[in-house]
């Protein structure tokens, strides 16, 4: 079904339609007004064709405002079916206190002295202004029913859905052009969109979406043109004026409510701008002191130059909170209970679905503030081992010497020892040690004479403080010592280590000396005592007997 033929069908829909409700502005049959059983005193409308001519207030003896606008309206009507109706029979009759409003021989209505008095007027100005009133309204009501009015508002609407069909082409005609000046601009004037590196669409998108822009204007002003023409036909039968009305108020209501909105709410809109102002620029300023004190151009006593960073993004988010709180009243509609509401759910899901990140975060400002390792230094937390490569509020994250990277959370860095070696070697020195066992027949000074030889030939121990070496045991079948030495760089604790072990080996076997670990086994000829030669006399002679060493 292509367009042209629903346009048709709308035309002779409409056609039909005006012509029903011509005919229907001919029946007599209006609604009336309804007659009220109860005594009330209410103001009641005389609109014998749905327009009000006036109101009647007060009652005469037993008939009620309501009824007798009712009984008035009746006989408006059978007035107006009169086809030789003539205004000039039409009178006003004054009688022993009354003053009636009379066609021919009947009374039309009675104007009583407190029906004058309400009104502020004498009786008789009273009547002659009902009487012009319902006078007018006939005449009208006659010009309205008159097949000539009828032929000549058929007339119109005919005029207006043609004018409506041909408008309706013409949009036709003009989209499907621009629809084809469209495509004809792919790849001249309608190219990719791109953000810098990335392509946000290519040509063929972007033309498909210039395409569907076109079509979603060609349907609003087909339905705004539609809109405004429907009220235009419903404005000219006064069966319809109604319609007309409605119609457009669904329209011009919500706009000028809207505009009154604005214009009431500029006041509380500039009051948020001033706001804005004001907190912008003082983050600015803190930003700006944050900057000096970070370069360290800037200091305070007992306050680092790194604490600046975190401390000034704490200040920053607690002063858009305040600023939060002092918009928050002005805001549309934040006094009413959805919004509260709304404010309430939020705030049940942030609690809720945030526990353990607001744990994290707190963590983080607590370590940033304890300062127990910084990016770059060398830590040890449990059993992980590695340098640090980032510190955020929730996680930091640590690089192993195996180029492994491991996130931890906060929380958890919190609850377990750290071992900041960097931190150490730059104030104190960093002392590495290794444990070794030698025999007992290896003189004590002699170790320690070749361990110390050891840590000298080892690159990167320091000479200041020197090497020392500390005997920890003497056990069944060794005694242990430990090296100690001293470093600055944490980093190359791994090539340390492995250079003093090489040292230490080389060193001990030039030496002719036995390192006593790892374990071994050895059977030796008893008769020798284990001790270090200086230590034997000539005359001592041990008992023949055979051990074997076992650990």
């Amino acid at each position: 079904m292509n367009k042209s033929y629903i346009i048709r069908l709308l035309l002779i829909f409409s056609i039909i339609f005006c012509s029903f409700v011509a005919v229907w502005g001919q029946n007599d049959s209006i609604v009336k007004q309804p007659v009220s059983s109860r005594k009330t005193y209410e103001p009641a409308p005389v609109a014998p064709f749905r327009d009000t001519l006036f109101y009647i207030n007060v009652s005469i003896g037993t008939f009620t405002p309501h009824e007798r606008a009712a009984s008035i309206a009746e006989k408006i009507r059978t007035m107006s079916r009169d086809a030789g109706f003539n205004a000039d029979s039409l009178s006003v009759v004054s009688d022993e206190g009354f003053v009636e409003i009379a066609y021919h021989d009947l009374i039309i209505m009675t104007v009583t002295e407190t029906d004058a008095r309400i009104k502020g007027k004498t009786q008789l100005a009273l009547a002659q202004e009902y009487e012009k009133s319902i006078n007018d309204a006939i005449v009208q009501r006659q010009k309205d029913i008159g097949w000539k009015t009828i032929l000549t508002r058929i007339l119109l609407v005919t005029l207006i859905v043609a004018a409506l069909y041909f408008l309706i082409r013409l949009i036709n005609f003009l989209f499907r052009k621009i629809s084809t000046i469209v495509a004809q601009l792919k790849g001249i004037k309608i190219k990719a969109i791109k953000i810098k590196s990335y392509t946000l669409m290519d040509e063929e998108k972007t033309t498909g979406f210039a395409l569907f822009l076109c079509k979603v204007l060609y349907f609003m002003i087909i339905i705004l043109t539609l809109f405004l023409s429907l009220p235009m036909v419903f404005s000219i039968f006064p069966a319809t004026r109604g319609f007309a009305d409605k119609l457009f108020s669904y329209v011009l209501n919500p706009l000028k409510n809207m505009f009154s909105s604005i214009i009431e709410y500029i006041p509380k809109l500039f009051a948020i701008l001033v706001i804005v102002f004001v907190f912008r620029y003082l983050i600015k300023g803190l930003r700006f002191l944050t900057g000096e004190i970070e370069r360290k151009r800037l200091t305070f006593r007992g306050f680092y130059p790194d604490w600046a960073s975190p401390t000034f993004h704490i200040i920053k988010i607690l002063l858009y909170a305040f600023m939060f709180v002092l918009i928050f009243p002005l805001l549309p509609n934040s006094d009413t209970e959805i919004f509260k509401g709304v404010s309430v759910f939020v705030g049940i899901l942030f609690t809720l679905g945030s526990t353990s990140i607001i744990g994290n975060v707190v963590s983080g400002l607590v370590l940033t503030y304890m300062r127990p390792f910084k990016v770059g230094d060398r830590i040890r937390i449990g059993d992980l081992t590695g340098n640090v490569v980032e510190k955020t509020p929730l996680v930091t994250r640590i690089r192993t010497p195996k180029n492994e990277e491991v996130t931890i959370p906060n929380s958890s860095i919190m609850s377990a020892q750290t071992f900041n070696y960097s931190h150490s070697a730059r104030i104190y020195g960093l002392i590495l040690h290794t444990k070794l066992t030698f025999g007992y027949d290896t003189s004590w000074r002699k170790i320690h004479e070749l361990l110390l030889e050891a840590a000298k030939q080892t690159p990167d121990v320091l000479d200041n403080p020197k090497p020392f070496v500390l005997q920890t045991a003497l056990d069944d079948f060794y005694a242990e010592y430990q090296l100690n030495v001293y470093i600055r760089d944490a980093d190359k604790m791994p090539r340390i280590y492995t250079a003093m072990y090489q040292n230490v080996m080389d060193v001990f076997n030039e030496a002719g000396v036995e390192i006593m670990s790892p374990h071994y086994q050895a059977h030796r000829d008893g008769n020798r005592i284990v001790m270090p030669d200086a230590c034997l006399h000539e005359d001592y002679q041990a008992p023949p007997f055979h051990v074997k060493l076992d650990k």
